[in-house]
Formats: structure tokens, sequence, C-alpha cells
């Protein structure tokens, strides 16, 4: 069974582990099928260099040690399998597998148990390991070539040295043991550095080092892009700026062009040349931000401690940034760099916010029109267009589009029916790259797209905001540390994915993983908040073993958050709380006795408060108080089987 591997490389330097979750489309793919086919590798430390290396799967995003093999799972279907294969052609339909580095040493105690089994050892491979190429040979593929080795612009890449020490989601009032990896950046001008955002993801202290230099210097994270990858770095020392010439970027290269990737690999401490041509440019899957943006894919050696480096053309010019790879028993030489593009809009959106604000997107899911008796039916009378099927109801375009309506035109852009719009002379690219460029220049969040479409078979236009999706379960949680109330002993978090792969698909429950992956949030604000686990005492006998469950009331009151909830518990003058769950299930506590346990509690579990600092702050309902929530306003729509990533369907 092939298994592939894209793969966000930085070189891991490893003290201890630490969790990293990376998932790969910007529509949320089933568990086992999609989701974890996306991940980001990483290697062991350079101290434990000898002992296999792990690997991050997340098909939509996670670097994990595997400390046990894949469970087979009864959950997935054969139309799920299906659909794994008509997304990544030319692989196994089992088993799909991107990658990227994170830095994670051997795990102990409760963190090894809930190690997700889908994640498997990486980085420095042993000799005839199977379905990869052996890190022991990078020396092969690397080399300092000759009109290279000189050049001014090489001293403008430095190695990042990151202390990493990431939250417990299981245990969110603590943190997990830090770890340290390494990885590369490069200088763009005003004491500014870009790097990879999976490099410094969850940062203590980061510190980079020059090219022929012995120190090194601290650096201050300024900004962050998860879905884009690209994160800011600041260094205040002037010794470090010495002498420094800052990068150029060049323009988006071509098919074909020649393209040198440099940075700081597995393989070595000197900085590493590798070469090879632009392979193709099109929307791509990133790993680390589970969203689709343009990316190129290049035939040159991307490896471990890569992420972050530049990539040059002849001129001497960046036209991108290494981040993953794909790796496969059936494919070699597919690595991918983030270009210019994506990289200016990340950069002028912190320019004009102070901070990064996202990529916005339309909100809809679409169908393509391919089929021709589809289309008459629909009142499309060329070959063009493609169909709603939903629309977020977050989402500016839920105010203007229905379901069943025909996009056949974007800002004026016609759009063909398999989803593809004009791009350079003679090539088409995807849909949804529109989204966030609009000709020579960006798009960001309040901007207005205008629409053509198509709906009962008249012409109209239509306009629409485009923002950032809100997600009703987050792919990554803003602020690093993840909120959580307990009342009684039980521990109430909100669902987030690095939670769910830190427990395991299997402790999670197919219900709580199907709303996880195709629920749409009502509004925003909304989360779904469960019962994590039961810190047992006498005043919550019985419910000892309760674990992962929806809580979906509290004394009648839908929930409609987790600061929701602290609110309805302070607020509650009943003599009983009434929590109720999924499938009629009841937790009641007598509230005063509740009350007057919670510090005894505490102490006997080590805990240094009953919730996270955020819940102390007002609550402030989006919705108003007294708004009424009805059982269908909450993210509980129906999932049928095309939506699990099949190729005629795509959220933009």
């Amino acid at each position: 069974m092939a298994t592939a591997a894209a793969t966000c490389w930085f070189t891991a330097l490893t003290s201890a582990t630490g969790p990293s979750r990376y998932s790969l489309t910007s529509q949320r793919f089933f568990a086992t099928t999609l989701r974890r086919h996306s991940h980001l590798i990483a290697p062991n430390s350079e101290t434990n260099q000898n002992a296999e290396t792990h690997a991050a799967v997340n098909p939509n995003r996670k670097s994990r040690t595997s400390k046990k093999p894949l469970p087979s799972s009864p959950r997935i279907s054969s139309a799920q399998k299906e659909a794994v294969g008509q997304r990544f052609p030319g692989t196994s339909k089992d088993e799909v597998h991107f990658s990227r580095a994170d830095a994670r040493g051997s795990k102990t105690g409760r963190s090894q148990r809930n190690q997700p089994v889908a994640f498997k050892s990486f980085g420095l491979q042993k000799k005839g390991n199977k379905g990869g190429n052996n890190v022991f040979d990078i020396k092969e593929q690397q080399a300092e070539t000759g009109n290279f080795q000189d050049a001014a612009f090489l001293n403008a890449v430095v190695k990042v040295y990151c202390t990493h020490t990431a939250p417990d989601y299981s245990l969110p009032w603590q943190k997990q043991r830090q770890y340290t990896s390494t990885g590369s950046a490069f200088m763009i001008g005003d004491g500014k550095l870009l790097t990879n955002a999976h490099c410094v993801e969850h940062d203590t202290q980061v510190k980079v080092k020059r090219r022929g230099d012995d120190t090194k210097y601290v650096a201050k994270v300024l900004a962050r892009g998860i879905e884009c990858d690209m994160a800011l770095l600041s260094v205040e020392s002037t010794e470090f700026w010495e002498r420094a010439e800052p990068l150029h970027f060049g323009r988006l290269p071509r098919l074909q062009d020649p393209v040198t990737v440099v940075g700081y690999p597995l393989g070595g401490d000197t900085i590493s040349v590798t070469k090879g041509v632009v392979s193709r440019i099109e929307v791509t899957s990133y790993a680390h931000g589970s969203s689709d943006l343009l990316g190129i894919q290049i035939d040159a050696a991307i490896n471990p401690g890569n992420s972050g480096g530049p990539a040059f053309n002849d001129q001497g010019e960046c036209v991108g940034v290494a981040f993953q790879v794909f790796r496969s028993d059936e494919v070699e030489n597919i690595g991918y760099v983030i270009p210019t593009t994506v990289v200016s809009h990340f950069l002028e959106d912190y320019e004009r916010n102070g901070k990064y604000t996202g990529f916005p997107c339309l909100g809809v899911l679409l169908q393509k029109l391919e089929n021709p008796a589809l289309r008459a039916c629909l009142g499309v009378p060329s070959n063009e267009g493609v169909l709603v099927r939903r629309v977020e109801p977050t989402s500016d375009a839920s105010n203007v589009l229905k379901e069943g309506d025909v996009i056949v035109s974007f800002d004026g852009i016609r759009v063909g029916c398999e989803g593809t719009v004009p791009f350079r002379s003679t090539e088409r690219i995807a849909f949804r790259y529109l989204i966030s460029q609009k000709m020579l220049c960006f798009r960001f969040a309040g901007d207005v797209a205008e629409l053509g479409i198509v709906r009962a078979g008249s012409f109209t236009k239509l306009k629409a905001v485009l923002n950032p999706r809100v997600h009703l379960v987050p792919y990554h949680i803003e602020g690093g540390q993840p909120s959580y109330l307990i009342v009684a002993g039980l521990v109430f978090t909100p669902l987030s994915d690095p939670l769910i792969e830190e427990e395991c698909e299997d402790q999670i429950g197919l219900k709580l993983l199907t709303k996880a992956r195709y629920s749409l949030a009502k509004f925003k604000g909304e989360q779904i908040v469960i019962l994590s686990q039961v810190l047992a005492n006498e005043v919550n006998i019985g419910y000892e073993d309760m674990s992962n469950e929806q809580v979906l009331k509290l004394n009648g009151t839908r929930i409609k958050n987790i600061h929701h909830l602290a609110y309805l518990v302070d607020s509650c003058k009943d003599k009983y709380l009434v929590f109720e769950f999924e499938d009629n299930y009841l937790a009641v506590l007598e509230r005063e006795a509740a009350c007057s346990a919670s510090a005894r509690i505490l102490k006997d579990y080590g805990i240094p408060a009953e919730r996270s600092p955020d819940l102390s702050e007002p609550y402030a309902d989006s919705l108003g108080v007294n708004h009424p929530v009805e059982q269908h306003e909450f993210g509980d729509g129906p999932v049928s089987n095309s939506e699990f990533g099949f190729e005629g369907l795509l959220w933009v």
C-alpha cells in the first residue's frame, strides 16, 4: 500500500516532544480518509539521530510520533476511500500522506498513549526504509554549486533555532514538555526575516544565526499566517544586520524555469544548495494551514531544515519559500514552494492591519457542471459555471446566494464548467485562485466581488463581501492555550482539531468526528463544547467514565460556546445543574455541593484554576442574551457521502 507524505520540512533538534497539527485542504476531510493524508514530518533531535525519526500526518495537518500501527477503522466506507483515490490519483486509495517536519522526541506517559496512530517516524530514516528517500543519502542530492557558492545573496539566508512549548489539549490548564527544532529564514529588509509558520509554532524562544557566524541572536515573531504557512520575524541587534543585504522578490516563474533552493537541512551544519526546475504551478493544498492557495511544484530536493528557506531564479531573485514535500512509493522529487504572490499578500496584510487577518473566501460549496444534462436542467446555456450546493451561514454570500444558483463569472472572468478560470496566456487554474487575487492586485478581508449567476434559468449579477472562513471546529487555537471550565470535576472545553489529534479519533467517536469535519457554524462564535473528562470525586459519582461527549444544554438553555456555558453556570440560581448531552444523556449536580467541592477537587488534582483566564472576562453574547436559539440553528446539518472530498466538489 502506497504511503504518501507531503512534508513541510524543518529540522528537529528535540529535547522533548510536542504535538503539531497540520491539515491539508480547505475542506475538512474525514479523519482517516483524507484528513490524515497531509502531515508535516518531524525529524529526531541531533542527540538522537540513531533513533527512527518521526513523522506527522494530518491530511489536513499534524506532526506526531506513531507508537503503534494504525488500527483498522470500520468508519471508512468504500465511497470514502474512492474519494481519496480521486483526489490524489496515482496513489493508494487507502492512504495518501502529506507531511512536514517538526521536531519531536519520544513521548512518555499519557501523551505517549494518546499519540495519533496514523503518524509514523520520518525525518532521519533508517537505511532500507520502504517508501522514502533515505535521509542519509542527502549528500548525494545537495551541493553548493559553483556559481552560487560565493553569491552575496546566500548571506541573507539564516538558520532558525526554535524552542516550542505546545498546549496540552487534553489537560488544557497545562502545557506539554518543550522541544526544539531548526529551520531556515531569510532577510527581507527593514530589520525583518521571513520563515514558515510551522517553524515557529508555539514558540517560547526563537534564535537565528547568520552564515559563517558563531553567534545566535534572539528573534521576535511579529506575525504568523497559519493558512499560508508564513511567519515574520524581527531581530533588534544592530550587529546582526551589519553588512546584510536583503533579498529581492522576483516574478512568478514559468514551467521549466530553473530554481535553486537554499537552506539548512539535515546532513550538515552549513548552508545547502539544491537545484531543479519548476514542474507545475497550481492551487495547492497547504498542509500546515489546511487551506488551498497558489503553490509552485519543483523537483529540487527539499529536506528537513529547508522549511522557510528561499528559492531563487537564475537572476538571484527570490521566487518563493520552501515549505513542504510530497512523499510516496510511487513518486519522487515533488517539493513545494510558496510563491511570491502569496508571500506578498501576507506582508501587505501585515502592513495594512498591523497583524495577519487571513485570506478571504466566498463561503460556498461548489459542484462542477461537466455533465451536459445537468447544465441543461439548471438552465445554463453554455459550457460554463459551477453549482452552489451549500452556503456557509456565517459568510456574506448567505445574504445573496442560494443553493441551486450557478456561478458563471467572478468579477467579469468566466468560470469554466470544471471549476477553472484562465491563468496567464495558455493555462487555466482553479476558480478559488480568484478569491485571493484580483488581476494584478490582492484581495483582503472586506473586499467586494461581483458574481454573475444563473438562477432559475435567468442571468443576474450580485455583489458579495469576501471574508475569512469561520470554522466551527478550528484547526489552530488562537493565543495558543485552549479554553476550559471545570464544574465539580466535570472538565468542559471546545472541540478543536488539535484536541482530536491528541485524543485520537477512536476516543472521540464517529458522531462527534462527523460534526467536526462537516458541520457549519451557524453564527460567529459558535463552538462545539464537549465534556473532555471527569475528575473523580464523591460529588460526581456515576459520571467518572464520561469523556468526549458534546454538552448541548444547561438547565434547558442551548449552549452556544464555552464562554456561554461559564456564564450560565455563574448565573444559575436553581437547586440543580442539569447538563444535557447527546442522545438525551443527563448529568445532574446539586449546585451548592458542586460549588463547595470545586476547591477540593482543584487541590487534589493540582489544577491552578477552575477556568481559563479568558472565561473570567465578562460574557458578550453576539446574538443577544434573549435571542431564541432553536436546535436546528446549530452546526448539526446533514452530511452526505458526496461531501467526503470527491473531485467534483470544492469549497471557495
